[in-house]
């Protein structure tokens, strides 16, 4: 399975959750690839970062900051259960070759009015996209929601009747977070038994869910 984390708004997490779903998936002991297609390169200083920690390697990182993704990610899934991309802020060649790439495109959005996580110009790619790919699947994904509030609530309500949905699973905000990426670790290995690592699993296991439920119907 290839996911995709899009979104052409900077700072949403997608770095951030493309690693953490990576990382969860190896614990699991899967063969698991992240392709960095972020000119900026985050996920490939987080895994230099490790390396320079003499920590154990989990998952192979690969600078991809190309368009041809969809060409590319497919021969990647044929030596590996899941390709995970971490996509580019506001390039749309590269974001439209991720798109054709991925079988399933993971959207995160912080909490907050719904203008401001409705991505006029991402929606737009990706109805663009479905009309190659009209079994493409995608799913909002509600990140840094603190806990509780009001605003993370009425953002998940907004989303509950839309297209795409939002995935059930949501993460919140927490400064393990800033302390993994700082470290070349995963909030798996700082706290296993903590909020963030219990929310990583539940991502991990609503998009397993998601595609076994496509293999049975599609």
């Amino acid at each position: 399975m290839i996911v995709a984390l899009l979104n052409q708004k900077g700072g949403v997490g997608k770095t951030t959750l493309a690693l953490h779903l990576a990382g969860e998936w190896a614990r699991q002991g899967q063969r698991v690839t992240l392709i960095d297609a972020d000119p900026q390169g985050s996920a490939l200083d987080w895994s230099q970062q490790r390396e320079h920690e003499r920590l154990a390697r989990l998952f192979g990182v690969i600078g991809l900051a190309r368009d041809t993704l969809h060409r590319e990610a497919p021969e990647l899934a044929r030596t590996a259960n899941h390709v995970v991309i971490d996509g580019p802020p506001r390039v749309a060649g590269l974001m439209r070759s991720a798109l054709m790439a991925a079988d399933l495109v993971l959207i995160p959005v912080q909490p907050s009015p719904l203008d401001g996580w409705a991505s006029a110009e991402m929606l737009a790619l990706l109805k663009e996209a479905r009309i190659y790919r009209p079994n493409l699947a995608a799913r909002f994904v509600l990140n840094r929601c603190a806990a509780r509030t009001i605003i993370a609530r009425e953002t998940a309500n907004g989303l509950a009747d839309h297209d795409p949905p939002v995935l059930g699973a949501t993460i919140g905000q927490r400064i393990v977070f800033a302390a993994a990426a700082q470290s070349g670790q995963l909030v798996q290995e700082l706290d296993p038994d903590g909020p963030a690592a219990r929310e990583i699993a539940r991502l991990a296991e609503d998009i397993t869910s998601l595609a076994a439920g496509r293999d049975r119907h599609g």
